[in-house]
C-alpha cells in the first residue's frame, strides 16, 4: 500500500498560479497532482510548440513546488497512459492514497468544469473546489456584467472596470481626460520604422525529452518545433519577458499593435514577428503571471519612463488585458455551453487546405498562416482581419475556424479563443461581441501591412485572374448577408456604394467571388 494522504489537490495546466492560496501552506497530509493527460493534449490537434510549452511549465511548476516543500505528484505521458480519461487516473489515485477529500481549481474550460463537477457527484469522499484566484472578476462577479444571450459592448465595461480596480484613474475621471486612445494605434510600419524594431527576446528551454514522450505516444500535432522552446515556462522567464517588453516595447506598442510587415528578415530567419508585442499570453493564460501583476508592472514603467512612454502606448495595452481579457471570459461563461454551436451566418464550408501548409499565393494569408505554424504565434490583427477577415468572408465553418485557432495559437484555451473567433473574428454570434462583423477588402491589409508588396494577386482589382480574393469576396460576402447588415450604422455606407453599381457591375464582382468560392484550394 503507498503512503496515504488525506488530500489530494488537482492543478491543470493552466493552474500554474503560485500565488494561489492554497500554497501559504505546507502540509505532509496534501498532495498535490499535475499530470501530462492523452485527453488534454488529444482533444483538439494542437501545436506542438504549444503541447511542448504546457508540459514545461507544468513540470517547471511541480519543481518549483517540490523545492517548497510542497508534496507533488508529476505524472508524464508515460505515467498516464493507461488511463482512459481524467476521472480514471483521480479514481485510482485517490483509491491507491487512501485520499478522504478531493479539491480542485474550477476550470476555465466549460468541458472540464462539467468532467469535474460531473466526477465529484460521484464520489463517496468529501470534495471541495475553489475558484483560481487569477483573474480582475472573479466567477461569482461574472453575471452582475454578463447575461446569457445579450449584446455586450467591450467599451463600457472597460470602463467599468477601470473604475472599479482604479486603473489609470484620476479619481473619478481617466487619466488624461480621455478613456480609449484606439484611434492613435492605428498607424502602419514604415520603411523607415523597421530598422527600430527590437529583436524578440526568446528563451531556450530544452524540451527534447517532451518531443520524444509526444513521439512515442502519437500524440497529433501541427506546426514545427526544435528541441529548444523560445517561449517562458517559469515565473522568473515571463517576467523577464514583461520586463523587456515594457523596456524595449512599450514606448511604441500602441504606435503599432495593428501593424504588420513581412519585411523584417535576417539571415533566412523571420524577425518582425513578434514586433512591438508583449507575448505574455502564454504566460497569462497558464496563470504564470497574473493579469494584476502585468498591468502594475506595465504602469510602473509607463510612470518611471520619463515621458518615454506617452499614455496612448500604455492605455492600449492596458485596454487589452483588463478590458478585451476579462470582457471574452464574461462572453464565454455567460453562454456556454449554446455558445459553442453558435452559427448566425449558416457559414458552412470547410477550411482550405493550405491553413496547415501555409502554401498560398495570396501573400497576407501565407505570411499570417506560416508564422503562425512556426512560432505558434500571431497577433491579434494577423488573427483577426487576416486569416480570420478571409474565414468570414468565404463563409467557413465556425466550428472549422474554432478548431484550428484553438490548435495553432499557444495561448489558446477556450474560454479565450471561442468567444475571439466565434463571436469578434465570424460574427458567428449574431454580435453578442462585436457590433459589427469584422469583414474588409484587400484595401486595409494593404493600409496596415506591406503584405500586398509582391503578392501574386494585385490588390487594387476586383476582377480579373490576377484580382486580389479578398475585394470580391467582401463584396459577395456583405450582398448575400444583405438582410443581417443593412440596417447596421457601421455598415450602411458599404450598402449604400454597393447600390451605386451598375447590375451588370455587381454581376461581375459576384461572378469573380463566386469562382474563387468554388476554387479556394487553389487560391
Amino acid at each position: 500500500m503507498k503512503q496515504g494522504y488525506q488530500r489530494l489537490r488537482l492543478i491543470l495546466g493552466d493552474q500554474l498560479n503560485a500565488s494561489h492560496s492554497w500554497f501559504q501552506e505546507k502540509s505532509s497530509d496534501t498532495l498535490y497532482l499535475i499530470a501530462e493527460l492523452h485527453q488534454e493534449a488529444t482533444y483538439t490537434k494542437h501545436h506542438i510548440q504549444k503541447v511542448c510549452a504546457f508540459f514545461a511549465a507544468m513540470e517547471a511548476f511541480a519543481r518549483a513546488l517540490k523545492s517548497a516543500d510542497h508534496q507533488v505528484y508529476y505524472m508524464t505521458l508515460d505515467d498516464t497512459q493507461k488511463y482512459k480519461d481524467l476521472p480514471d487516473l483521480l479514481s485510482t489515485l485517490i483509491k491507491e492514497y487512501q485520499i478522504t477529500r478531493f479539491e480542485y481549481q474550477l476550470p476555465d474550460e466549460f468541458r472540464l468544469r462539467e468532467q469535474l463537477a460531473e466526477f465529484s457527484s460521484t464520489l463517496s469522499i468529501e470534495s471541495h473546489y475553489c475558484e483560481s484566484e487569477h483573474f480582475y472578476l472573479s466567477d461569482k462577479e461574472l453575471p452582475k456584467h454578463f447575461k446569457q444571450g445579450k449584446k455586450h459592448r467591450l467599451e463600457s465595461f472597460y470602463r467599468k472596470l477601470r473604475c472599479q480596480f482604479n486603473v489609470l484613474m484620476d479619481n473619478d475621471t481617466p487619466m488624461g481626460g480621455q478613456w480609449n486612445y484606439d484611434t492613435a494605434n492605428r498607424n502602419k510600419l514604415k520603411k523607415s520604422d523597421l530598422a527600430e524594431v527590437p529583436t524578440p527576446l526568446m528563451f531556450s528551454n530544452d524540451v527534447t525529452e517532451i518531443l520524444q514522450r509526444i513521439e512515442k505516444h502519437n500524440i497529433p500535432t501541427i506546426g514545427t518545433a526544435s528541441s529548444s522552446l523560445l517561449w517562458p515556462i517559469t515565473r522568473v522567464q515571463a517576467n523577464e519577458l514583461l520586463r523587456f517588453f515594457c523596456l524595449t516595447c512599450l514606448p511604441r506598442f500602441g504606435q503599432f499593435q495593428d501593424a504588420m510587415t513581412e519585411k523584417l528578415k535576417q539571415v533566412g530567419e523571420e524577425q518582425g514577428w513578434s514586433l512591438y508585442h508583449s507575448r505574455l499570453s502564454f504566460a497569462l493564460n497558464c496563470k504564470i503571471l497574473s493579469p494584476k501583476h502585468v498591468v502594475n508592472t506595465a504602469i510602473h514603467y509607463y510612470f518611471e519612463s520619463k515621458g518615454k512612454i506617452n499614455l496612448a502606448q500604455i492605455e492600449g495595452f492596458v485596454r487589452q488585458i483588463v478590458g478585451w481579457r476579462e470582457f471574452v471570459r464574461g462572453i464565454y461563461w455567460a453562454n456556454m455551453p449554446d455558445y459553442a454551436n453558435a452559427n448566425y451566418l449558416q457559414a458552412s464550408r470547410t477550411l482550405p487546405k493550405w491553413f496547415w501548409s501555409g502554401e498560398t499565393k495570396m501573400n497576407c494569408l501565407h505570411h499570417a498562416i506560416k508564422q503562425s505554424l512556426d512560432f505558434s504565434y500571431a497577433h491579434h490583427i494577423q488573427r483577426l482581419m487576416v486569416t480570420g477577415n478571409f474565414c468570414l468572408v468565404a463563409g467557413i465553418s465556425p466550428s472549422n475556424v474554432d478548431d484550428w485557432y484553438l490548435g495553432i495559437y499557444i495561448d489558446a484555451i477556450e474560454w479565450v479563443e471561442m468567444p475571439n473567433t466565434r463571436g469578434m473574428s465570424q460574427f458567428a454570434d449574431g454580435g453578442i461581441v462585436g457590433s459589427k462583423a469584422y469583414a474588409a477588402s484587400g484595401n486595409y491589409i494593404k493600409k496596415m501591412s506591406d503584405y500586398c508588396t509582391g503578392c501574386h494577386y494585385n490588390v487594387s482589382k476586383i476582377e480579373g485572374d490576377d484580382a486580389c480574393p479578398f475585394n470580391s469576396m467582401y463584396w459577395h460576402f456583405m450582398d448575400r448577408h444583405q438582410n443581417d447588415f443593412v440596417k447596421n450604422p457601421r455598415t450602411s455606407m458599404v450598402y449604400s456604394n454597393w447600390q451605386k453599381k451598375t447590375s451588370e457591375q455587381q454581376g461581375r464582382i459576384l461572378s469573380q467571388a463566386q469562382y474563387y468560392l468554388d476554387n479556394l484550394n487553389s487560391l
